[in-house]
């Protein structure tokens, strides 16, 4: 056996240093505040760029969708299908208690930097898309798993509220670089495969600093619980003789608890909305209040930004006074308030784009509270039951989160029946309806019943009469007996035409002024370009109509005009266009006044989800007053210096100075 070992430690020594770093990180000490900084920093910083990565989707789904010709339905279950992947991936990255967490990040951030910059925006259908977006979802499950348990690794409990806070900036800051990149991008690079690009190329660079810069802990002393950088010494101490072994025995058993499992899946619900603003956030916004992709990005930055301000402040203070319930009560109560404002503003088209600023401010703001606080506490909680299977426990959560956002995705399209048709059909018909106003108005304002008429038989004349009448309010016996006019005084009416309205006025007051007849005898002989002669013939002829038919033509003539000349533009509507615009507009428009409606519902359901946090704050560990938190904090400290004492007088001497081979005094 000796043999065995030294053969294989002589063929490790044989490794070049520089490969060996490639794979092996782990530190069998417990670094430094400067280095521990820089592997917490290299962490979140990778963790904002995989969820950018995963998130980027969501800011040009209008644009991916008409591309590859989703349905909006077939869409969401590109989600779904992920989500469903990634849940069992994140099952997966359980392992991370046994094979380690930074090398799942690593080569993990490659592979999706890479699917981001090549695979993704190159994919030549649905299902190569599908495909690839399936393979982007599976390895986010496995990170997403690894980097939580990476910072709980390099974070004492009574500093944890504030590293989670900067890791649950990894979701929120992936969201704001999603916004703010897209919304000062898509309209200089409107095609969507620049996002993709960009994405990739901060992908490997961000890869490339944890590459040469990631570390971990070696598992005995990440196996053990640590409350405060003064229990280095004695984690350092107990490394020696853990067996990481046995405590990884029965892990999945000890974390199906209800203490981790109701919290965690409160705190999935919880998030229900903030899932959905990842998504569909613009797709919301651009269908249901008419923005541009750019303006309801735009919108977004505001809510990513408060998270994340908020995020910080609530795991700074949090760790202060040694408590995350009230935290985590309060921000409930705070995007209970915004969610149902914002919920209510659904079916008020009028909302303003600062009103929505405040409310989204509101509901960002409470989640921030309540999301580092939960990580702090829920990563206590799970430390409680086993320190040695924190990376199971995460991924329990990560399998529950991904559940509960897959299946809320499969129920959207029910609950948002209407997004489908407006997303679907909407983009052409709205084309359409802009490229031709005056025709759709006409095509909206006539019996279907009577274009179908028109349709089969263009020269029908009754048709045409209910059509022009319908259209300009005249009954149709008066649109035919203007039609009848017109063509019986057609010379008539042009001469007409010709004269000026003040000479009609003055001639209407007194057929045989002077002055009047020749002006309008000029008026004609000029405008229509005939000798005097005739032009005083054609006037002649004018004053032989009948006043009650001339009248008659005056009053109703120019409505019957305008109708006839409205429903001959239809004509110039493509044919293609108009036989889409009548099959999906009526669609289009019922769905159009369904969706506030539809939406509303779904931000109800968003509003009760989020009560559940309530009593899964009872559950988790953790105190509720500050000070019974602070009296812990002491009493651990005395058991500390207590069993470092034991230690030192247990250990027995190592040289003839009698001195003691313990690391006490780096305490």
């Amino acid at each position: 056996m000796s043999t065995l070992t030294a053969e294989g430690a002589n063929a490790r020594s044989r490794v070049p240093h520089w490969v060996r770093r490639a794979y092996d990180r782990k530190l069998e000490h417990y670094p430094d505040t400067s280095r521990r900084t820089v592997y917490l920093a290299v962490t979140v910083l990778l963790t904002i760029t995989l969820y950018y990565q995963f998130y980027v989707q969501g800011a040009v789904a209008t644009k991916l969708i008409p591309h590859f010709g989703f349905t909006f339905t077939e869409f969401v279950f590109v989600q779904v299908i992920g989500n469903a992947l990634g849940a069992f991936a994140s099952l997966g990255a359980g392992l991370a208690d046994r094979v380690g967490r930074a090398n799942m990040v690593v080569f993990g951030t490659l592979i999706t930097a890479l699917l981001i910059l090549f695979a993704l925006p190159n994919a030549s259908s649905k299902a190569d898309y599908t495909m690839f977006f399936s393979l982007l979802a599976v390895v986010e499950g496995v990170c997403l798993v690894a980097t939580p348990a990476l910072i709980r690794d390099f974070s004492p409990q009574v500093k944890r509220a504030t590293a989670m806070a900067f890791w649950t900036m990894g979701p929120v800051l992936g969201s704001l670089v999603v916004t703010v990149v897209s919304s000062h991008t898509l309209a200089s690079h409107p095609n969507w495969q620049f996002q993709y690009h960009v994405c990739g190329i901060v992908g490997l660079i961000v890869w490339l600093v944890g590459f040469v810069l990631l570390r971990e802990l070696s598992p005995q002393l990440r196996d053990q619980l640590m409350v405060s950088l003064r229990d280095r010494a004695l984690i350092e101490a107990r490394a020696r003789g853990l067996d990481v072994e046995k405590l990884l025995k029965g892990h999945w058993r000890q974390m199906l608890r209800r203490d981790i499992v109701f919290p965690a899946l409160a705190f999935s619900t919880f998030l229900l909305l903030y899932y959905i603003f990842v998504g569909f956030l613009v797709i919301y916004f651009v269908t249901v209040f008419h923005y541009t992709e750019a303006r309801a990005n735009n919108l977004g930055t505001w809510y990513w930004v408060t998270a994340a301000c908020m995020l910080l402040i609530a795991g700074l203070l949090s760790d202060r006074l040694l408590v995350r319930k009230p935290f985590m009560v309060l921000g409930t109560a705070i995007s209970l308030v915004g969610t149902a404002l914002f919920a209510v503003a659904a079916t008020q088209p009028g909302t303003s784009y600062h009103t929505f600023v405040f409310y989204f401010i509101l509901m960002a703001g409470g989640m921030g509270l309540v999301f580092s606080t939960w990580m702090a506490a829920y990563t206590e909680t799970v430390e409680k039951h086993n320190p040695a299977a924190t990376a199971t426990g995460l991924a329990l959560w990560g399998w529950i989160i991904r559940v509960t956002v897959c299946v809320s995705f499969a129920i959207l399209p029910q609950v948002v029946s209407s997004a489908s048709p407006l997303v679907d059909q909407g983009p052409r018909v709205q084309r359409i309806v802009s490229t031709y106003p005056a025709q759709v108005r006409v095509l909206k304002t006539v019996d279907p019943a009577t274009l179908a008429a028109l349709q089969h038989n263009p020269s029908n004349s009754l048709a045409q009469a209910r059509a022009v009448s319908e259209l300009s309010g005249v009954s149709v016996a008066d649109v035919q007996r203007a039609a009848a006019l017109a063509t019986r005084y057609a010379t008539e009416l042009t001469t007409l035409s010709a004269i000026h309205p003040a000479t009609q006025a003055a001639l209407a007051a007194s057929a045989t002024n002077q002055a009047a007849l020749a002006a309008a005898t000029a008026q004609i002989a000029t405008n229509l370009r005939i000798p005097p002669a005739q032009a005083q013939a054609r006037l002649a002829a004018l004053a032989r109509v009948p006043l009650a038919d001339l009248t008659f033509l005056h009053t109703s003539g120019p409505k019957v005009q305008s109708a006839a000349a409205g429903l001959r533009s239809v004509s110039t509507v493509p044919p293609a266009d108009l036989a889409y615009l009548q099959a999906n507009g009526p669609k289009v428009a019922k769905a159009a006044q369904e969706t506030p409606g539809q939406w509303q519902t779904w931000w109800w359901v968003c509003f009760g989800a989020q009560f559940l946090m309530f009593p899964a704050a009872f559950l988790l560990a953790g105190r509720w007053s500050p000070r019974k938190a602070q009296q812990d904090e002491l009493e651990h400290e005395q058991l500390v210096e207590h069993e470092l004492e034991r230690l030192r007088t247990a250990e027995r001497p190592t040289g003839g100075d009698g001195q003691l081979v313990i690391l006490a005094d780096k305490a």
